[in-house]
């Protein structure tokens, strides 16, 4: 995992390298333009002859964007740089790749717009825009100028790259102040900051890409960032080895509690997404009537009829048979399709209490606890709760669904303190906490997901990880990095519209194939 950063900690820790480590500001700056423009070249490809039109600004982010200019153009691309502010006004740093820009370019390569009309002129002249013009020191609404080229940026459609974050973007929180450009790459400079994973952020910076400019990493760990950015080599190496001398023992048994009728659907999708994340046994507990439906749907999972009442949903007299069924399984994975029945519901408040094997909540599991989520405490194990944000408003006293969307770090973090419990708090760029105050962001996942389902495949990612026997964080993060990236498989293939959950279910496989990246 990678450390997340406020716009404060990567300034120090710019001073710190440049200092301590003695490494020239214009060093991390030429690292900084050339990593800004091999991310550019693996998007883009091939960049000769493309008109490239960089906006720059005054401070280190334009001095960014000179170096930018100068190594495209060897890539012989045509560079045409917009500076937005006049050359004496520039920072140090930015002064001196202007010059070097210049003795390579000419003075025909760059323009000092004095009004936006230019600036829209000459950016409807470009195949790619690059926003140079603000960085993280962005603190106040965008004026002027300024404020007019990140509008004009957006209204010409281009394909466009921010440097570090896009312009306007508050690092930090993912504001947009006044006006902001929307980035279909960003490329962030030292590590990831929060702003590009929150807010509106998530919309502004388009697909992020981390470029190391030799921030040493006892620097970075001195930090001591609470907050980390999930990544593909973590993910893959919390899945459990698969040994040749391996069976379907060796892998784990998970018990799914799901289903009612008319919801078979969730429970079928809940328990063969745990196979396919590699568990090697899955049982699922389905009440009664509905069982042979269940049966008829799933070919490779086990099923166990339970009681149920009048409405078809599990009875409350099934107490004891669901606990020794959750007690000789490694695991269990509780909510998808339960409905809110009343006995129901009481049945659910009991059970999450006795269970005394590693457990995953989701769905009407949550919804049981709705006002008395104090009963998590009382958990044997701590278990993972996996809400999205209505059913997070629900188990929160006095939040709504709009509160936990504007603070959905700040929501999921607070509660797995309280309740003493792992959040993974389902939304863009999902958010997952856990009970010592440590939360991680997921880079993983696109709109496709946003459609009937995708939870309940989540739910027997995280259910099947623990079976094998991952540590409650570990099956969390490593579940919903794979159930991400799953989805972002598939809308390669299919489009995003057009997805459903199964679509998901069918990529797990290739999500978890090594030669898979993101």
């Amino acid at each position: 995992m990678i450390p997340i950063v406020t716009a404060e900690q990567m300034r120090a820790l710019d001073q710190r390298t440049i200092t301590e480590a003695l490494v020239p500001s214009l060093t991390l700056m030429e690292r900084a333009g050339a990593g800004v423009v091999t991310h550019l070249e693996a998007r883009y490809a091939p960049l000769a002859g493309k008109s490239v039109i960089i906006l720059c600004g005054k401070g280190n982010n334009g001095g960014d964007g000179f170096v930018v200019g100068r190594l495209l153009r060897r890539k012989q691309a045509q560079v045409h740089i917009l500076l937005l502010a006049s050359p004496e006004d520039l920072s140090r740093d930015a002064k001196t790749m202007y010059q070097r820009f210049l003795r390579s370019a000419g003075k025909s390569a760059v323009t000092c717009p004095a009004d936006v009309e230019t600036i829209q002129q000459r950016l409807a002249t470009g195949d790619i825009l690059v926003d140079a013009i603000l960085g993280t020191g962005l603190s106040t609404p965008v004026t002027g100028l300024y404020r007019d080229a990140i509008e004009a940026i957006t209204a010409v459609g281009r394909p466009t790259v921010a440097v570090d974050l896009p312009s306007g973007l508050h690092a930090d929180t993912g504001a947009v102040l006044g006006a902001a450009v929307r980035a279909d790459l960003t490329v962030t400079l030292g590590l990831p900051k929060a702003g590009l994973y929150s807010g509106s952020g998530i919309d502004c910076a388009g697909t992020v890409r981390l470029v190391d400019i030799g921030i040493p990493a006892s620097f970075v760990e001195a930090i001591g960032s609470r907050l980390m950015l999930l990544t593909d080599t973590a993910a893959r190496a919390a899945l459990p080895p698969r040994r040749p001398s391996a069976h379907k023992g060796t892998y784990g048994h998970l018990g799914v509690i799901a289903g009612s009728v008319g919801k078979t659907g969730a429970a079928a999708m809940a328990a063969l997404s745990a196979l396919r994340i590699g568990t090697g046994l899955v049982t699922a507990a389905i009440p009664s009537s509905a069982n042979d439906i269940l049966e008829a749907k799933l070919l490779e999972v086990m099923t166990l009829p339970m009681p149920e009442t009048k409405a078809r949903t599990f009875a409350r007299s099934g107490l004891d048979r669901l606990l020794a069924f959750a007690g000789a399984r490694d695991a269990v994975a509780i909510g998808p399709g339960l409905t809110t029945h009343p006995e129901t519901v009481d049945l659910v408040q009991e059970l999450v209490k006795r269970i005394d094997k590693p457990c995953v909540l989701d769905a009407d599991a949550l919804n049981a606890l709705a006002g008395k989520s104090s009963l998590l405490t009382e958990c044997k194990r701590p278990p993972i709760i996996t809400p999205h944000p209505g059913e997070m408003a629900r188990l929160e006293t006095e939040a709504t669904t709009q509160s936990v969307n504007e603070d959905r770090l700040g929501t999921a973090t607070r509660f797995a303190r309280e309740r003493g419990v792992f959040v993974i708090l389902k939304g863009a760029r999902t958010v997952i906490a856990r009970p010592d105050g440590l939360a991680a962001i997921c880079p993983t996942g696109n709109p496709g997901m946003a459609t009937a389902g995708t939870g309940d495949v989540l739910t027997g990612m995280v259910g099947g990880l623990l079976a094998q026997g991952l540590a409650p964080w570990d099956a969390a993060c490593a579940a919903t990095y794979f159930h991400g990236l799953a989805g972002d498989l598939a809308a390669q293939h299919l489009g995003q519209a057009g997805m459903i959950a199964s679509d998901l279910i069918q990529h797990i496989p290739h999500a978890l194939a090594p030669t898979t990246h993101t």
